[in-house]
This record gives C-alpha cells, sequence and structure tokens, in this order.
C-alpha cells in the first residue's frame, strides 16, 4: 500500500481528525491545513475535522480556523503539515493523539509522527494535499482547490522558486481544470496592498542595514509596530518584497513578536544556504527560505552575524 492510500485508510479511520502546521502561519501552512479539511468534509460528511492554530491576521483571507479544546485529544487523529520538528508544531501536543499524521516538504529534521509522508522535492505542503487527493477517493472542490492553489502560489512566489518542478504545475492544472477555478481573483487576495502596507516596506527598505558582504537585515520594536498598527507576522512576511534587491546575497526581518513575548523572524537568500544557521536558532526551512524565533534581540545579534558569514563565503566562492 503506498503512502497516499496508507494516510487515507487513517482518515477514513478515525471520526475526529485534527489538522496543525507550524507556528507562524504563511498561506502554504493555511492552505494545506484548510485545503485538507475542505476535502475530508466533502467526502465524510459526518466526520468532526478541526484545523487549530494561531490566526495570521495578514492571510484571514483563506479561512476561518478552529479553536483548539482538550477534548479534541480523545481517541483523535492528528495531521501536522507543513512542519518538520516537534517543537515547531503550533497548539497541539502529538503525543497526547491516538494516532498521528506528518506530511511535510521540508528537509528532515526529527520522526515525531507513527506515519510521515515527507517529500523535499515538493514545492509544499499544499502541493503534497493536492497529490494526497489525486490519489485517493478524497473529493476536490471548488473551496479546496482554491485554498491549496494559494498555498502553493504562496510558497513558490508565483512558481518563481527553484523548488518548482513538473509536477507542480501538473497537480496545479489537476485542481484548476477538475473545479474550474478562477485563480485570477485569488491573486487579488494575496498581493493587493494597501498604501499603508506600502509607507511600511517603504520604512523597511530605507532602514534596512546593508553589510559590505550583502547581507540586509532589519530588526523592528514594538513601538515601530504600534506606530504602523500591524503584528510581527505581517512585519516578517514583507521580506518577499526585497527579492529583487539586487545588492543583496541573503535578507531577514526581525521583529518582536508581543503575543508570545520573543523574537520572529523571517529570512531569504538568493544564493548562500541559510537553512542550516537558522537550525541552531530554534527554527529552520528550505536552504533558500527559513524562519526562526528567538528569545530576545541579542541572540538575534548573534545570528545576524552567523548568517552575515555565509554570505561572505559565498562572496568569496561566486
Amino acid at each position: 500500500m503506498n503512502i497516499f492510500k496508507q494516510i487515507y485508510k487513517y482518515i477514513k479511520k478515525y471520526n475526529k481528525i485534527v489538522i496543525a502546521r507550524h507556528i507562524g502561519a504563511d498561506p502554504d501552512a493555511l492552505g494545506s491545513t484548510l485545503g485538507l479539511k475542505e476535502a475530508i468534509l466533502n467526502t465524510f460528511p459526518n466526520k468532526k475535522v478541526y484545523v487549530v492554530g494561531a490566526p495570521a491576521a495578514k492571510h484571514k483571507y483563506i479561512g476561518i480556523l478552529d479553536r483548539f479544546t482538550e477534548d479534541m485529544y480523545e481517541k483523535s487523529l492528528l495531521i501536522v503539515l507543513d512542519t518538520p520538528n516537534k517543537n515547531r508544531i503550533d497548539g497541539v501536543d502529538v503525543d497526547r493523539f491516538e494516532y498521528s499524521i506528518k506530511i511535510d516538504h521540508h528537509p528532515f529534521i526529527e520522526k515525531f509522527a507513527d506515519l510521515e509522508l515527507i517529500d523535499e522535492t515538493s514545492s509544499s505542503a499544499s502541493q503534497l494535499v493536492a497529490e494526497l487527493i489525486a490519489n485517493t477517493k478524497l473529493k476536490l472542490t471548488k473551496e479546496a482547490a482554491e485554498k491549496i492553489f494559494i498555498g502553493i502560489v504562496g510558497d513558490t512566489n508565483r512558481f518563481m522558486y527553484y523548488y518548482t518542478t513538473p509536477k507542480t504545475f501538473d497537480l496545479v492544472s489537476y485542481i484548476v481544470s477538475e473545479t474550474n477555478l478562477d485563480f485570477t481573483k485569488l491573486y487579488e487576495n494575496m498581493y493587493l496592498k494597501s498604501l499603508h502596507d506600502l509607507r511600511f516596506q517603504s520604512y523597511i527598505i530605507n532602514n534596512l542595514t546593508l553589510t559590505e558582504d550583502g547581507f540586509g537585515y532589519i530588526k523592528l520594536e514594538q513601538d515601530i509596530l504600534d506606530e504602523y498598527g500591524i503584528d510581527a507576522s505581517t512585519a516578517t512576511n514583507v521580506v518577499n518584497g526585497l527579492t529583487f534587491i539586487e545588492d543583496m546575497y541573503a535578507w531577514a526581518i526581525f521583529a518582536y513578536d508581543k503575543a508570545n513575548d520573543n523574537i520572529r523572524g523571517s529570512i531569504r537568500s538568493r544564493g548562500p544556504i541559510i537553512n542550516d544557521v537558522a537550525s541552531n536558532y530554534n527554527g529552520g526551512g528550505h536552504i533558500y527560505a527559513s524562519g526562526v524565533r528567538v528569545k530576545d534581540f541579542e541572540t538575534i545579534d548573534s545570528l545576524i552575524n552567523d548568517l552575515n558569514e555565509v554570505c561572505k563565503k559565498y562572496k568569496e566562492e561566486k
């Protein structure tokens, strides 16, 4: 029995299913979890299916999350998406569920689920959900397809990144053709920006520090976030808008996360491998796109030095 059919077997078996993802939700984490929920409920309408985790105001257009309660642990299946290690699961204790499944596209860090599907060649967790649906009796609906599409587009940055493969396009073609998906409107939600957002992005660019080795970064204290009326998640998402600044090999935005009393960081690269560095600071991700959460800005200073060294080495080799 292949891995997709094994996952389907457990989805069919359990009447209560909790779907979780990593802390600091992005479009792929939300699109994959909410898309999978839609597919399960449309295949098995009598099941109880919950998508849990802290909401992200920036991405509320993707869908509504469920509030986690203790009774969700009882006789339940947990499916964790888009999360390579246990300590990055948002809001639940994987060990308290009767059975657990991991579906992930990040480089392997640790085994924490009973059944694990890990495919580093996949562009996103949303792509893996599309593949799961295509290879089982799960029903693809237009609403599920919308969320999956958003997740794939979010993690590939409109199919720009290196891990976009022919299979990515095949599965996107599948969900679009099966549901007659109007993806043009979906792009509006993802990329439409207010003047307020653009002014904040201008603040980032105007105050970015650029080292002589090609590493760009900014540290955002709470007063700046308050001034612009945004949270740490929204602030660090601006990192993708810095992709085409030619002076930088890698760049990062670090912001104080008031809700969790820590520092959240999003790191991107156009050459230097950054996920190894991020993994040393309670983070991780892809070789060119990673995230971290650390306790204070002093730790961030150490991280900045390490990332600058990676850029320096890359510059010398180049």
